[in-house]
C-alpha cells in the first residue's frame, strides 16, 4: 500500500470513529419505538432486533420533493454469491432535477469503494440535510432461509426469481409510500432485455433501462448498491445465531465459497445430524458437499405400500348379486345365519 492510500484509510477510519463518538442522534436512541434508521450506528441494532430466518424490509421516510417531483429510482444487490449470509436488495431515489446531491455525497461504483468509504457514504445519505431533503431509500434482507427453501421447495424457484420478485417488491413499495417515479435504472440479473422486458410488463408507465454494472455508471444505482451492502455487512456483524453457537463475524470470511475462512467455518461448524447453522444456504453445491463429506447418512421408512387387510365384508360385494341371467342371489346375512334363522316366505 502506498503512503497516499494508507493516508486515505487512516482519514476514513477516523471518520467512522467519529461517527460512533459525535453523532448522538434522539432517533437513533428511539430507532426500536420509531422503526426508523437514522444514522449509521442505529442500522446494526436495528437489523439485531428482527428474526434472521424471516425477511426484513426497510423504508426510509420519502422526502417531500421526491413526492412532487419526477424521480429517477436505482435498483441494485449485496451478497448473491456467497455460500453464508443474507442476500440485500436495496434501492435508492432523488429527484431527477437534483442528482448533484449523489455526486456530493460520493457515490460511485460500489466495488471500487472500501468498507470505510460505503459506511460514511450511508451515513451521510441519514444525517446531511442536502441528503435527507432530496434522497430516500429502502431495503429488503432476504435470509439465507428463504433463499434455500425457496430453490429446494417442489414448485422450485430459482435465485434470479427472487431477486427479481425483491426488485419489482421493493419499486412498489416505493409507489405505495407516494414517490413520484419517473425512470428506473436496475443493474441487471441473468440476460438484461428479458429482466427489462419483465419490468417494463409490470411498471409500463416508467422508462426502465436493465444494464450490467450499471453501478458503475447510474450514481443512483451506485447509492442503492452501497445502502444494499452496508446493509449486509452490518447483518452479520449482529448476526445472532439461534443454534447457541458464539462466533464472531470475521470467523465465518467473506462468506464467499473460494475464501478459505469461509471454507474452514463450513467444515468445522457442522452437526452430523441437522447439517449447518442458518447462516448457511445450504441449498449451495459448496455446502452439500461439505455435508456429504461429514454428516450422517440419512434413511427414512418408505409407507407401508401394501393394500390394507380389511376384517369385513367389502362394501362392494353388496352390488354383485345377480348371475348372467340376471337372477338376483342374496346371500344370507350373518345375522341370520348365527342364529339359525331363516325366511318363512319370500317376497
Amino acid at each position: 500500500m502506498s503512503d497516499q492510500e494508507d493516508l486515505v484509510v487512516k482519514k476514513e477510519n477516523k471518520s467512522i470513529e467519529s461517527i460512533d463518538e459525535n453523532d448522538e442522534d434522539p432517533d437513533d436512541v428511539d430507532f426500536k419505538d420509531s422503526g426508523k434508521i437514522g444514522s449509521l450506528k442505529a442500522l446494526g441494532p436495528f437489523i439485531a432486533s428482527k428474526e434472521n430466518s424471516r425477511n426484513t424490509v426497510y423504508l426510509s421516510d420519502v422526502p417531500d420533493i421526491c413526492k412532487d417531483k419526477p424521480c429517477m429510482l436505482g435498483v441494485d444487490e449485496a451478497g448473491r454469491g456467497p455460500v453464508l449470509g443474507p442476500m440485500v436488495y436495496g434501492i435508492s431515489y432523488c429527484p431527477l432535477e437534483r442528482n448533484k446531491a449523489l455526486e456530493d455525497l460520493g457515490c460511485a461504483d460500489s466495488k471500487q469503494l472500501t468498507e470505510g468509504k460505503r459506511d460514511i457514504i450511508f451515513n451521510d445519505i441519514n444525517t446531511k440535510e442536502y441528503a435527507t431533503s432530496c434522497v430516500g431509500w429502502a431495503v429488503e434482507i432476504i435470509s439465507p432461509n428463504t433463499i434455500s427453501t425457496s430453490m429446494y421447495r417442489r414448485s422450485k424457484c430459482s435465485l434470479n426469481e427472487v431477486s427479481m420478485d425483491s426488485a419489482m417488491g421493493l419499486i412498489q413499495q416505493a409507489i405505495d409510500a407516494g414517490v413520484n417515479i419517473a425512470e428506473v435504472y436496475v443493474d441487471t440479473v441473468g440476460p438484461p432485455e428479458k429482466y427489462q422486458e419483465k419490468l417494463l410488463k409490470r411498471f409500463p408507465n416508467f422508462k426502465i433501462t436493465v444494464a450490467k454494472k450499471a453501478d458503475s455508471t447510474y450514481p443512483i444505482v451506485s447509492a442503492a448498491s452501497i445502502c444494499a451492502k452496508v446493509t449486509r455487512d452490518h447483518a452479520l456483524k449482529v448476526w445472532s445465531f439461534p443454534e447457541g453457537l458464539v462466533i464472531k463475524d470475521n470467523e465465518f470470511g467473506s462468506g464467499y465459497p473460494g475464501d478459505p475462512v469461509t471454507r474452514r467455518f463450513l467444515t468445522e461448524y457442522i452437526d452430523l445430524v441437522f447439517g449447518f447453522p442458518r447462516l448457511v444456504r445450504f441449498s449451495w453445491s459448496t455446502a452439500e458437499n461439505a455435508l456429504a463429506d461429514k454428516a450422517y447418512d440419512m434413511e427414512f421408512d418408505e409407507p407401508d405400500s401394501e393394500k390394507p387387510k380389511y376384517a369385513g365384508t367389502k362394501l362392494t360385494k353388496f352390488f354383485k348379486g345377480t348371475t348372467k341371467s340376471g337372477e338376483v342371489i342374496r346371500e344370507e346375512c350373518r345375522f341370520f345365519k348365527q342364529r339359525h334363522l331363516e325366511n318363512v316366505m319370500e317376497f
